[in-house]
């Protein structure tokens, strides 16, 4: 088995490509049908972006690691996911690669610059890497297990690129994911408060989780976390220096645990303090959610 950073590393030509491929398609794109049973309001749109990028990245996959497993957002719409040996875990050591190839489908329709494309490299604990690409910033950034986050062009390779460290002293905002408005409240006093569903305007860009990387938030709190999303930029962001952990303030369970693809609630904060606000406007509100 190839180790995350070689698999980072030799996907990562691949990523650039879907990334072009992202930037010049947003502008002409056309939504497909809504995703049938769509979890939250960012899966309400399946575009072509999506399927293209996920088969390309696929395609790359099978002709370099053909026993890798793998899952990918749109696998069940995908030809190739035949092909791979699992799409779940095996035991320790065997990687399951995870894939969102567009992250924030709805910022993409909308002609936002802050949608990414995500690759995952999870163990059965916890992820080995993670890159996150913002094709129309011209940024990634990636982390591997332990060795903190790095953040580079997208002209670099990874041994261009800078560390990355949140700082602690980001702008006094606070994302809420789905489903957590009730927390609004608690908090409104000491942040602004930007709800991810509620306060959405198609026209207007608003700041997102990668936010956290650039100073533009300083906590965030999620529902949950998708593997191929959420959970990803999580880990990134405490390779980075974040504070992250379960909403009972907990350490986050192994990955193995987890049912449906996806991590129960996150807190994510860049400092000790908001962490504790967080975790404190959760313990005083768990009754309304």
């Amino acid at each position: 088995m190839a180790s995350p950073r070689i698999i980072v590393e030799t996907l990562l030509p691949h990523l650039k490509a879907a990334a072009g491929y992202a930037r010049f398609l947003q502008p002409k794109i056309a939504a497909l049908p809504d995703k049938d049973g769509g979890e939250s309001f960012f899966s309400a749109a399946l575009t072509e972006a999506d399927l293209a990028i996920q088969n390309f990245v696929e395609v790359a996959l099978l002709g370099n690691f053909p026993d890798i497993r793998f899952y990918g957002e749109e696998y069940k719409s995908s030809p190739n996911t035949k092909y791979f040996r699992a799409v779940d875990f095996g035991e320790k050591d065997d990687y399951l690669v995870t894939l969102d190839p567009i992250d924030g489908t709805k910022y993409y329709i909308d002609g936002h610059s802050n949608y990414q494309i995500i690759l995952s490299i999870l163990n059965t604990d916890d992820y080995e890497a993670v890159i996150a690409i913002s094709p129309n910033q011209n940024t990634y950034f990636y982390a591997l297990r332990n060795q903190g986050a790095f953040k580079g062009t997208l002209d670099m390779d990874l041994s261009q690129c800078t560390p990355l460290k949140v700082d602690s002293i980001a702008k006094p905002t606070i994302l809420l994911g789905s489903s957590m408005n009730s927390l609004t409240t608690a908090l409104v006093d000491k942040y602004q408060v930007i709800n991810a569903v509620e306060d959405y305007s198609s026209s207007i860009q608003m700041p997102n989780l990668n936010s956290i990387f650039s100073g533009g938030i300083s906590g965030a709190v999620k529902r949950f976390g998708q593997f191929i999303d959420g959970g990803a930029l999580a880990f990134l962001a405490r390779e980075a220096g974040c504070i992250v952990t379960s909403l009972d303030g907990s350490a986050l369970p192994a990955l193995n645990t987890c049912e449906d693809y996806k991590l129960p609630g996150l807190i994510i904060a860049t400092s000790e303090s908001v962490h504790q606000d967080l975790l404190e406007a959760i313990q005083n509100d768990s009754g309304s959610w």
